[in-house]
């Protein structure tokens, strides 16, 4: 595995690599920054005049559940986050009107086990192959403030390529989507919501740490084998993380390899054009679409 570190290498030539399990650090950009003062802006506001990043102390798990139940789809959904997420793509050498991306989710992990579940879901070591997405989706991944080995995410290198007995074959996106994604917030002391899991012993180490300042991006495949660090320190974690599909890869069905992902449905109608923010093309699409989708429409989710 490379760990490449601000390359100026083409985002072809970058594609290829993290599909061979390459990761890629990058310093801050000016749109990078200016998504994370949005992020902190936002966070800073809700949780005011507390400090954000010790909320645990002064508040309830179920108060800080509620407040981040206003706070996170309020970032998703800011018309601001979806313009530095393009500005982002431009300045680090993708091409918007062929990369697609979707919507970018604040993510927390909080000290301890003060909160872990539902809104603020502490991952378990997975692959987001495992949760129906494409094998050409690249993750982002930047903290918002501030962050040590104490409270950041870990890549599992040995896994790239040494399967893993799981339970992806009983996930189905759109069936997440119809019946756990919206009752997060109320998943508060035990996250009951069924998840793709490792069914057997998983060792984390060798294991390295994503550990940079605001706003530095890392990209990573998602078929990596990656999980939230137990947050040890005293601070709260937040991060921001979106995933990008790329045009020509997704009709060459070009992206990394499937060792072990047996999950169905497909992630692949959320993402949004660079340029005008449209949805993959029909033709583009099709070839990713298994009949799950219709089973588990959308039109038939009881409010």
């Amino acid at each position: 595995m490379n760990i490449f570190i601000d390359s100026k290498i083409s985002d072809d030539h970058r594609r290829r690599e993290l599909y061979n399990g390459s990761v890629f650090f990058h310093a801050p950009c000016a749109s990078a920054e200016k998504l994370c003062e949005l992020a902190r802006q936002l966070v800073e506001e809700v949780f005011d005049p507390l400090d954000p990043r010790k909320i645990q102390d002064s508040l309830s798990a179920e108060q800080a559940a509620e407040m981040l139940s206003v706070l996170k789809p309020k970032f998703i959904h800011h018309p601001e986050a979806k313009k530095h997420i393009r500005g982002m793509l431009a300045e680090l050498g993708c091409d918007p009107a062929k990369t697609y991306f979707d919507v970018p989710r604040l993510r927390t992990a909080f000290p301890g086990d003060y909160l872990k579940s539902g809104i603020a879901y502490a991952f378990h070591p997975h692959r987001d192959t495992w949760y129906s997405a494409p094998l050409c989706q690249i993750n982002w991944w930047m903290p918002v403030y501030a962050i040590s080995s104490e409270n950041c995410m870990a890549i599992h290198p040995r896994y790239w390529s040494q399967p893993i007995r799981n339970s992806s074959s009983g996930y189905n996106y759109h069936k997440w989507n119809l019946e756990s994604r919206y009752n997060a917030a109320q998943q508060v002391k035990q996250d009951q919501r069924v998840q793709p899991r490792p069914e057997e012993p998983v060792e984390l180490d060798p294991q390295f740490r994503l550990i940079g300042e605001p706003g530095a991006v890392y990209q990573f495949s998602a078929a990596q084998l990656h999980s939230t660090v137990p947050n040890t320190s005293d601070f709260t974690r937040y991060s921001i993380d979106f995933r990008t599909v790329h045009l020509d890869d997704v009709c060459g069905r070009i992206g990394a390899p499937n060792i072990d992902s047996a999950s169905t449905g497909t992630s692949m109608g959320d993402f949004l054009k660079g340029t005008d923010y449209s949805r993959l093309p029909s033709e583009a699409l099709a070839p990713y679409l298994d009949g799950t989708e219709q089973q588990y429409s959308s039109s038939s989710r009881v409010a």
